[in-house]
């Protein structure tokens, strides 16, 4: 995603410069921590002042009638101000006579007084909200949301030559809170334009993740080629709801019969639905606390429970979530499998989160593991690989997947503040064997490979695919002019790859981010490709057998690439 890059002062004082101040006789003080804000101009963005280290504030925004129209939580500035979100006045339902009723969680009685908070004489009113990039970790050509957190991908599909990335979402923070699907649209995987907001909260709960499909035979009867979505309402309990869209993913309608899907199981969620034609019905998988439960639906409305599957298979060391199944061509054979991915945090064999996966069969009831039931496979060996999901309906039967590129570890606490959180590059997915085991193939999609310029170069920029050519044990060294480096080293004998980032930059802001990861190889690295983007390594081997991801934070970019052993490289800037 492709953003200019201006100094964080000189954006502020843009914003000031075209922002009109709110004036502080609006807000009225009801106790130490309630008071309703009067908004008093007839402009299309409130400007809202945020502090991350302040308590939360929950926002009521109330109509001239005294109804509730919107709801949403946010760390309103108590003494100095981080950035500005917006309230887009123009999209709500009225825009006359409107008040904020606002509840701060905490107390103020020793901590001072609400009437002081800096926020109330700093909230300004606009034409439009700037979303000017101001982070220099930002980067080129892998996904993020134009201001805001992100985390799980979701309701992914593709239509008429156009991927539809939707997210899980919060436009009212860089942090985690207030759980929305978000929108991007991309031609080519590489290069993505923000679509606002899809899916918002209702009674039934905020929007967790989900995925979205095209209904060509209209099954659902909301149309032909409508798209259906399905996510999880996150209330006082988990349940399903669904959603559609008969203008391809601009807009959704909720079904009048939602929550579709109850359960009195805690962590009940991530519905990925997809049309199994070896059964002509749809199937639907859903994690169901630490196990899998798969679901099968003629009209994607009534959902029967067929099958659950996880107990005693795999890692356990965390919740699972995101779940997804598909069938997979096994390389070199005419063999098919079906394999299952399996998100989980924590349990990851670095800490934190993780993707792990197992294969065998599907009849469209039941999935069952080929492996021994203490069998763990990763798919990716990195810290920041989560939430990998593939896309409904991608051309020439391929399954490309993406992922959440953070840790649940220090999500919240990675150096940048106007956002939070990129997706990876696209990945085809598909299998090939190994030592009498099947494991998964994870290739850069070919709109990646498409994006190289012709020509290639020496010299390593902040945004580009290193080539490195590899015969026998090699390192590889990315540093800057200040000691900043990351070592990535291939032991052949041991058939192992690793990536050392403990002297990569900025760490401090957690202590789980300095590592050491290390992949276990399924034969030799001939090609590596090595993915470089300003807070971001990613590393795959050009065959697909090791794939791992890594964020980084260096003060400077790295300007220089040192190779040990019968190593050669190649660099191929991308924007």
């Amino acid at each position: 995603m492709k953003h200019s890059i201006v100094n964080r002062s000189l954006a502020v004082s843009l914003l000031m410069s075209t922002a009109m101040f709110a004036s502080a006789q609006d807000t009225h003080f009801l106790s130490s921590n309630h008071c309703i804000y009067r908004i008093s101009a007839d402009k299309n963005v409130l400007l809202l002042p945020v502090q991350e280290k302040a308590e939360v504030c929950n926002v009521k925004v109330v109509d001239g009638n005294s109804n509730q129209i919107k709801a949403f939580n946010i760390r309103l500035a108590s003494n100095h101000i981080d950035y500005y979100v917006p309230l887009y006045l123009d999209k709500l339902s009225s825009k006359q006579n409107l008040s904020l009723d606002i509840h701060v969680n905490g107390s103020y009685r020793t901590d001072g007084e609400l009437a002081g908070f800096t926020c109330w004489k700093n909230m300004k009113y606009a034409d439009s909200f700037d979303t000017t990039n101001r982070e220099k970790y930002r980067p080129v050509y892998h996904h993020t949301p134009a201001y805001g957190w992100m985390n799980d991908p979701n309701g992914m599909f593709y239509k008429d030559g156009v991927w539809h990335l939707y997210f899980q979402y919060n436009p009212y923070g860089s942090q985690w809170e207030n759980m929305t699907w978000g929108h991007s649209t991309s031609t080519d995987l590489m290069h993505w334009t923000y679509q606002g907001t899809a899916v918002e909260a209702d009674a039934w709960g905020t929007v967790f993740s989900g995925s979205a499909v095209v209904d060509k035979n209209n099954t659902s009867g909301f149309g032909k080629d409508a798209i259906v979505g399905m996510y999880t309402s996150a209330g006082e309990n988990q349940t399903q709801s669904l959603v559609y869209s008969t203008d391809d993913g601009k807009t959704f309608t909720k079904y009048a019969g939602n929550p579709v899907i109850t359960s009195n199981v805690p962590d009940f969620r991530d519905p990925h639905i997809f049309w199994n034609p070896e059964i002509n019905k749809w199937n639907m998988i859903m994690a169901a606390g630490q196990h899998m439960e798969i679901y099968t639906s003629d009209n994607l409305k009534d959902w029967k429970y067929e099958s659950s599957f996880g107990e005693g298979y795999g890692n356990h060391g965390g919740v699972w979530e995101c779940p997804d199944l598909m069938k997979l061509k096994v390389r070199g054979t005419n063999e098919e499998k079906w394999m299952l991915i399996c998100n989980i945090n924590p349990g990851g064999p670095f800490g934190g989160s993780a993707t792990q996966y197992f294969t065998g069969t599907f009849d469209g009831k039941k999935f069952t593991c080929e492996t021994a039931p203490e069998v763990t496979k990763w798919m990716d060996y990195g810290k920041d690989h989560y939430a990998t999901v593939t896309f409904d309906n991608a051309p020439d039967g391929r399954h490309v997947a993406i992922a959440w590129m953070s840790n649940w570890q220090y999500a919240n606490q990675v150096p940048t503040m106007q956002y939070r959180s990129a997706n990876s590059i696209p990945r085809d997915l598909d299998l090939y064997e190994y030592a009498g085991q099947t494991y998964c193939g994870v290739t850069p999609s070919p709109e990646v490979t498409a994006a190289r310029p012709k020509k290639s170069t020496k010299t390593l920029t902040e945004a580009c695919e290193v080539v490195v050519s590899l015969k026998g044990t090699s390192t590889i060294t990315l540093s800057n002019e200040l000691g900043e480096k990351v070592v990535m080293t291939y032991d052949e004998r041991a058939r192992t790859f690793s990536m050392d980032r403990t002297k990569s930059g900025q760490k401090d802001f957690s202590d789980d981010f300095a590592a050491i990861t290390t992949a276990p190889l399924h034969g030799k690295i001939t090609h590596l490709r090595l993915f470089v983007d300003r807070g971001s390594i990613e590393a795959l081997d050009a065959d697909g057998r090791m794939a791992m991801t890594n964020l980084v934070f260096p003060t400077k970019p790295y300007n220089k690439i040192t190779l040990t052993g019968r190593a050669k490289h190649q660099v191929f800037n991308l924007k």
